[in-house]
């Protein structure tokens, strides 16, 4: 759909136990999306340094961009600075702006700038910083990697500083039109439909409510004339089955 492509890496034992419930993945999806770029793979890996080298190679090799979460803190487990320097083959140290930062953040919030804390003034060689405006500590971008924060409210500063340099495409748009057609009777109609259009994409997503069957079609595409006739041709098609269509709106 999308002819800039993304992918997302999320690093971290603690999403793998379930211990910690991403909340990233949607926000970067949804933002990346609204300036044309197509989220097109997502792992969820653990803090292992063979899987996230492995993973950032593959990653970095495969999509236009590539944006890692977690990792970046003060502990022993936070790795994924080290292992994005091996992925890239360059050595990793402390940066001086990088320390800099810490130390003015550090020196106003009265904390001690202790060993641990300056572990996050490490930055693989080359690699240029991503401003965290929160609590001063940054991300960086090496190549079409963007290491960023695990902390939900970081990570979204990170990534709204990143955006101004990021070329995306037309963005992504969708309609959304429901009925209480249930799913595999839409099946092979639905199909013929997605062939029949492939610049769009539909998306066939049911639920239950407390009362009722819900089926919701989401029909998406950047045109915004081709989307309109996909969602008319939703509508006939439920309509020629038997059921009514709401169409829930643009976006």
């Amino acid at each position: 759909m999308a002819s800039v492509r993304a992918a997302v890496i999320v690093i971290g034992d603690e999403v793998l136990s379930g211990r910690t419930h991403d909340k990233n993945l949607p926000y970067i999806a949804e933002t990346l999306s609204a300036i044309g770029i197509g989220l097109g793979e997502a792992r969820i890996i653990p803090d292992d340094p063979a899987v996230i080298v492995r993973t950032v190679r593959e990653m970095s090799a495969g999509f236009d961009y590539v944006f890692t979460t977690g990792g970046i803190g003060p502990t022993h487990d936070d790795i994924t600075a080290d292992c994005v320097a091996e992925a890239f083959g360059v050595p990793i140290g402390e940066n001086a702006e990088a320390r800099r930062r810490l130390e003015v953040h550090y020196a106003d919030t009265g904390l001690e700038l202790n060993a641990a804390r300056l572990r996050m003034a490490r930055i693989p060689e080359g690699a240029e910083l991503i401003d965290n405006p929160v609590s001063a500590a940054p991300g960086f971008r090496i190549g079409n990697v963007h290491v960023m924060a695990g902390v939900p409210r970081i990570m979204q500063a990170m990534l709204s500083g990143i955006l101004p340099t990021l070329k995306g495409g037309a963005p992504l748009l969708s309609i959304s039109v429901r009925s209480p057609l249930q799913e595999g009777k839409a099946a092979e109609s639905l199909g013929k439909l997605a062939q029949a259009m492939p610049d769009l994409s539909f998306g066939s997503y049911p639920a239950w409510t407390s009362t009722a069957f819900q089926l919701t079609i989401v029909v998406r595409g950047s045109d915004p004339t081709r989307l309109e006739a996909g969602a008319a041709a939703v509508e006939s098609l439920i309509r020629d089955l038997g059921e009514v269509p709401e169409r829930l709106g643009d976006s």
